[in-house]
């Protein structure tokens, strides 16, 4: 008997494997692997979620109504071009599964978000990677890898594992540099974050164009990572195909109204964002006090990078900071064997994992 087959591309998937979140025999951990929100979600969004344990057994809005309501009057946007899915992630598989496929290639940067390349495979497609320059996606980089097959090109920004970022002007220029039949799809999931003057996320380009695409997540500042809330803004044409491909009622019930709750909870989103822009410099001084490198990151982790030489490695690095039971996130899979993605955390967790590296580095002699 022969058994199904597969379509080609979904054996060469390797599964995304997230952050850890236990460590055997530890009985407080402290999980820095994931870029969780440091504060948890919005208490507001909390009660509207426990609301909703009376009516589990009605099916959500399909729609989405009145959470594409509650971020179009948010962001300034139109809801009817408003798409919401289980996470941004559902939302990059559907875009793919839509314009890409067999023979066709998705292009990214070197360093970026591995479910770009799950997302590619998984609908056939090919993806294909541009090199970065100082850890940031280059413009004439991706421009350069373009060819007759590029169907999509994501662009994370700011970049997940890296931190970094592309001015608007600069993602301005890769848009005016693509042909007009390739999705740009920038991927904002950590937007709330930045406070450059010369970044946006991407809503511009939307409005402007029938082939630009945005993404953003509830996961990140939102801290609703457990119920697999995003969105997408995009043309009314891309909408209309996303409405199409996805499922009917992709989004569950509990998470349309934490998201609303979320949204409209603007004090609680704002102290997020104050804690985070005091303990993002903070630790990426105390690192820089160490000998440390670290990007730029204008995000709520910090990449760091270890010595090559044999017990100052990242991986010797991660081995230490697990025996005190602190998850960081390794960054092999990147193609970043030499450092290690911290999240920030709350102060204590902060300070503790600072001083668990100074500690690390202090046995080097």
């Amino acid at each position: 008997m022969t058994a199904p087959t597969p379509r080609p591309g979904i054996m060469d998937i390797r599964p995304y494997v997230g952050g850890e979140s236990a460590l055997e025999g530890v009985s407080r951990v402290i999980k820095l692997s994931s870029n969780e929100g440091a504060l948890g979600p919005s208490p507001k969004a909390m009660e509207a979620f426990r609301a909703q344990a009376a009516d589990m057994h009605r099916y959500p809005d399909g729609g989405a109504t009145r959470l594409r309501a509650a971020l179009a009057a948010r962001w300034g946007v139109d809801a009817e071009r408003i798409v919401c899915g289980a996470g941004s992630d559902e939302l990059l598989g559907m875009l793919c599964r839509a314009y890409a496929g067999p023979g066709d290639e998705v292009l990214y940067s070197a360093h970026g978000f591995l479910m770009y390349a799950i997302a590619a495979k998984s609908c056939g497609a090919t993806p294909v990677t541009a090199p970065e320059v100082d850890l940031t996606a280059s413009v004439d980089n991706l421009l350069a890898a373009v060819t007759p097959r590029t169907k999509i090109l994501f662009l994370a920004n700011p970049n997940n594992p890296t931190g970094t970022y592309l001015s608007a002007d600069e993602v301005a220029r890769l848009r005016a540099g693509l042909r007009p039949d390739i999705l740009l799809v920038i991927d904002a999931a950590y937007a709330e974050f930045v406070s450059k003057n010369d970044y946006t996320p991407g809503i511009e380009l939307v409005d402007g164009s029938d082939n630009t695409v945005m993404c953003r997540t509830f996961s990140k500042i939102f801290a609703l990572g457990g119920l697999r809330l995003g969105w997408a803004y995009c043309p009314p044409g891309i909408a209309d195909v996303l409405n199409r491909v996805r499922n009917p009622f992709n989004v569950a019930a509990p998470s349309l109204a934490a998201g609303v709750a979320a949204l409209e909870d603007t004090a609680f989103a704002d102290l997020t964002k104050t804690h985070n822009d005091y303990w993002l410099p903070w630790m990426q001084a105390e690192l820089a006090k160490l000998g440390l490198p670290t990007t730029q990151s204008v995000c709520n982790f910090v990449l760091v990078q270890f010595p090559k030489e044999e017990g100052r490695t990242a991986q010797a690095a991660d081995a230490c900071l697990r025996a005190q039971g602190i998850i960081t996130r390794a960054m092999g899979g990147y193609g970043l064997p030499d450092w290690l993605r911290i999240t920030v955390g709350t102060g204590e967790e902060n300070q503790m994992v600072i001083a668990a590296i100074a500690a690390f580095q202090a046995s080097w002699n």
